[in-house]
């Protein structure tokens, strides 16, 4: 009895032995009944007659969203051709099971000749169908990390009710193979304020907080921390974004101690003459409040420990960069300059402090708008040889060829030479119509000296 009972046994384990050797080798053969690839049903089939049948099948290349058809294109080959044989290996493989399974799955073997055109046009579809289906929806808004008054905060996210794009974008790249592809739309999520993007915001603003600057002006060094440049700064997508008008008092001061743009200057003349000159010239600079601001705060941002002001000047005419930075000698216009006398009629040349030319002019007519201007001015440019246009005190224009040519005034008064000019009287420029439109006329034997004398930025004093 034991006998007949141990054989039944051993019969019954060979049995489910040999059932289990005949399942694990159509599991490894075939794929499960309700398995398709590239959205063609291949459940049952061995992995050639997998491949032969997803060969021959055409694609529909069409498109769904949230099952409602978007796209529907010219049906065309599968694109799978013999180079492909092998993906259908690792496909079956892909949807292998121990036991036989009813899951349904669709496993994707991408073909290699899959036309790339009709795939774009499927794409743009979703692009453009999107696009109508968010028309006025709302997008959501991240939730960002803030310092403002010297405080870090985050603000909440806000949701919205617009469409992920990206996400129906990965969804037909995932399904791409298909020739029929079913896409489901979701809400775009907005970063959340427990975010670890949000949360190394809060920490990069943190660490800002506490940065401390010393500002150049000249030979003047300031002090600056976080709280004394920024009002509120937000980082984010690896950017700051900075409102610095808590800055803008400060660099007021600055300006008013030591900016020369708008300013009368003390100026010695010739003769040794103590002036004050008119503060209606262009020479000089200024500091920006809104450059010096972005400037010490991206410094900050960056652990720069000193900034230079010179990248935030500005100044007025020609050169709008300001002229005269880092002149601190001669208070403010320097040693090397132009000197030019109204009551004398004469211009003198300096050079790092010495005279190196000197000669008479004749100015602007004593009328408005012909007067040469007082104040500081500078050389905006200079041309050789030159034409000057304007207008005469008639109205009609005039055009003067001239062989130097060194403008310091936006409104066209400069030097040149007056080679027309036959009266070079000293009191020509009191009279109505003797002097020139504003400018300092000089000899032609004059001109070529005074010209080479000169150089671009050169302050030129007129008093």
């Amino acid at each position: 009895m034991q006998l007949k009972l141990r054989n039944y046994i051993i019969a019954v384990i060979a049995i489910l032995v040999v059932l289990l050797g005949v399942m694990s080798w159509h599991q490894h053969s075939h794929f499960n009944r309700n398995t398709t690839v590239n959205g063609v049903a291949v459940g049952g089939m061995t992995v050639d007659q997998a491949y032969h049948k997803v060969k021959e099948s055409s694609r529909a290349n069409q498109v769904y969203i949230n099952g409602r058809l978007v796209y529907k294109g010219k049906a065309s080959a599968s694109g799978i051709s013999s180079a492909d044989k092998s993906k259908f290996v690792a496909a079956q493989k892909k949807q292998r099971t121990f036991f036989p399974s009813g899951k349904k799955q669709n496993v994707n073997v991408m073909p290699s000749q899959l036309d790339d055109e009709q795939t774009a046009l499927m794409r743009r579809a979703v692009y453009a169908e999107t696009q109508k289906m968010n028309q006025g929806r709302r997008a959501p808004v991240d939730a960002y990390a803030e310092l403002k008054n010297g405080k870090v905060s985050t603000v909440a996210a806000k949701k919205g009710n617009q469409y992920d794009v990206q996400d129906l974008i990965r969804q037909f790249n995932s399904q791409r193979a298909n020739g029929t592809i079913r896409l489901t739309t979701h809400y775009t999520q907005p970063l959340a304020a427990d975010s670890k993007t949000v949360q190394a915001e809060k920490a990069k603003l943190q660490t800002l907080s506490k940065r401390k600057v010393t500002y150049t002006v000249e030979k003047e060094n300031y002090k600056f921390t976080a709280a004394d440049v920024i009002t509120r700064a937000t980082y984010q997508h690896g950017k700051y974004n900075f409102d610095t008008s808590a800055v803008n008092g400060r660099i007021a001061k600055i300006n008013e101690k030591q900016a020369t743009l708008g300013k009368a200057f003390k100026f010695r003349t010739h003769a040794g003459k103590e002036i004050t000159t008119s503060d209606k010239g262009s020479y000089g600079w200024k500091i920006s409040e809104q450059l010096a601001g972005q400037s010490l705060a991206h410094a900050m941002a960056d652990n720069k420990k000193n900034v230079n002001a010179k990248s935030d000047i500005y100044g007025i005419g020609y050169n709008r960069r300001g002229t005269g930075y880092g002149v601190t000698s001669n208070n403010g216009i320097g040693n090397t300059y132009v000197e030019l006398s109204l009551a004398d009629q004469h211009v003198w040349f300096y050079k790092d402090g010495k005279c190196v030319f000197d000669a008479d002019v004749v100015t602007g007519s004593n009328t408005p708008g012909n007067r040469t201007p007082r104040g500081v001015w500078y050389i905006m440019y200079q041309q050789s040889p030159a034409t000057l246009r304007g207008l005469n005190d008639d109205g009609s224009q005039y055009s003067s060829p001239v062989q130097y040519w060194s403008p310091f005034t936006d409104s066209g008064c400069g030097f040149h030479d007056a080679s027309w000019r036959n009266n070079w009287s000293k009191t020509q420029y009191l009279t109505t119509t003797g002097g020139s439109h504003g400018c300092a006329n000089m000899h032609p034997s004059d001109a070529g000296t005074a010209y080479h004398d000169m150089e671009i930025n050169e302050p030129v004093v007129i008093y």
